[in-house]
């Protein structure tokens, strides 16, 4: 719910239009709070629309919910789906998930599935998780994914984001040799559930604590497709900065 009035919110989306203009090869996507999606839709022809969330029914009486027809209405592209924010705050569970992915690619949007685990988790040499929380990444890959075609796959992007690094909570943060095991862990499930080509096609993004001085690491060294920015992306100078950091590692955010 940031920022609270439409004139920040309008100063917020000049600063980056006009900053990542500038920048080739890089996809970036905003993904303002619903009541601000209409005045953007047709005011850039650089910065792609998604939405924060959306329901898993088309239309309806559902007092309050935003279906995903309507955002693609709006000229979005994408939405986010499964954020920590609604799974710890408004209960959504893999299920539901699931439901809203389905309901999403069936109205052409693409999902951006937020996935991570709440305690930090540790590998082996081999990248092999040396306890349970990686199976909680494991569990909402496979429930989120369940029904989802190999065809349609290929429109979902994957964001791994450990609750445990969001906002570097007790200072904690997610190197990028640690994202790496992640992502390669991802894909791993990614081809049993598929096959490996398949999966080998599915972007992977990161999110968690991300900023100017580390956006980089996280494309070269991670091998990560791109970033899900959080409280960066409140500040627009900070978030041009990112996007021309990851322009120059090779991703997109």
């Amino acid at each position: 719910m940031n920022p609270t009035t439409l004139k920040e919110a309008e100063h917020l989306f000049e600063v980056v239009n006009k900053g990542v203009k500038p920048i080739k090869n890089v996809e970036v996507v905003i993904c303002p709070p619903f009541v601000f999606l209409s005045v953007f839709s047709l005011r850039s022809s650089v910065l792609k629309l998604g939405g924060q969330n959306c329901y898993w029914e088309q239309k309806g009486a559902y007092t309050g919910e935003v279906s995903p027809l309507m955002l693609k209405d709006l000229g979005c592209e994408y939405a986010l789906v499964g954020h920590s924010e609604r799974r710890q705050y408004f209960g959504e569970t893999d299920e539901i998930v699931n439901k809203k992915i389905k309901s999403a690619l069936k109205s052409r949007l693409k999902p951006i599935l937020c996935i991570g685990e709440e305690i930090r988790d540790t590998f082996d040499s081999e990248g092999r998780p040396l306890n349970e929380m990686s199976f909680i990444v494991q569990t909402q890959l496979e429930k989120a994914l369940n029904g989802v075609s190999a065809a349609k796959i290929r429109d979902v992007v994957i964001a791994y984001e450990p609750i445990w690094a969001i906002s570097a909570n007790d200072g904690l943060f997610c190197p990028p040799d640690e994202a790496l095991k992640a992502k390669l862990f991802i894909k791993k499930i990614l081809s049993k559930l598929y096959n490996r080509q398949t999966a080998e096609g599915v972007r992977i993004l990161y999110g968690g604590s991300v900023n100017f001085k580390n956006a980089a690491d996280y494309i070269k060294k991670a091998g990560m497709n791109g970033l899900l920015i959080g409280g960066a992306s409140l500040n627009g100078s900070e978030f041009v900065k990112i996007a021309e950091k990851v322009a120059n590692a090779g991703g997109s955010p």
